[in-house]
């Protein structure tokens, strides 16, 4: 088994995992994973022997830059008012919905919602476990970039929640 092999194909599953969630579909995922492995194997030469997870991550990131710059249009970013730029404690909120509970098809329709930018972040440290310095490195941003673009991921996650949690409750007060 060569060094490539040891170091980068156990991280496949997690290649693929973020090409599906920044591309938004299986197809273009796999277009991007494989593009992502192509670029890794043909550059393992430049890896440095750290993170082979967060290097192969990191490729895939820049995969996706490269295959949306050809195939889609730029996303429009939506302006944040201030309640939304509010950082919020959310380890203290009694009413906080806690996102471990919430029903899996409706976190994987509300991440997939957010800007791309908020999405990668979310994914790399929820989903993929990185550091905010792993992530900073990846995506060229100074760590507090990254921990803003968390908090405000995690706000508009928890505003979308409430509110279906509000529609649903407004649904059932009908029905009853």
């Amino acid at each position: 088994m060569s060094i490539y092999e040891q170091k980068v194909l156990p991280h496949l599953d997690a290649a693929y995992n973020l090409a599906r969630w920044l591309t938004g579909n299986d197809h273009d995922a796999q277009d991007v994973a494989q593009e992502a492995c192509l670029r890794a194997f043909k550059y393992f030469g430049s890896f440095r022997g750290e993170n082979a997870r967060a290097w192969l991550l990191a490729i895939v990131r820049n995969t996706f830059y490269s295959w949306l710059k050809q195939n889609r249009p730029p996303e429009i970013a939506q302006p944040l008012d201030d309640v939304a730029l509010a950082i919020e404690d959310v380890s203290t909120n009694a009413d906080n919905i806690n996102l471990q509970r919430a029903d899996t098809e409706t976190v994987q329709r509300a991440i997939a919602g957010l800007p791309v930018e908020f999405r990668e972040v979310i994914v790399l440290r929820e989903t993929e476990g990185l550091s905010y310095k792993e992530i900073a490195v990846m995506c060229n941003v100074p760590i507090g970039t990254v921990m803003s673009r968390l908090a405000r991921a995690r706000r508009r996650l928890q505003q979308r929640f409430a509110g279906e949690l509000q529609f649903g409750s407004s649904i059932q007060g009908v029905a009853a």
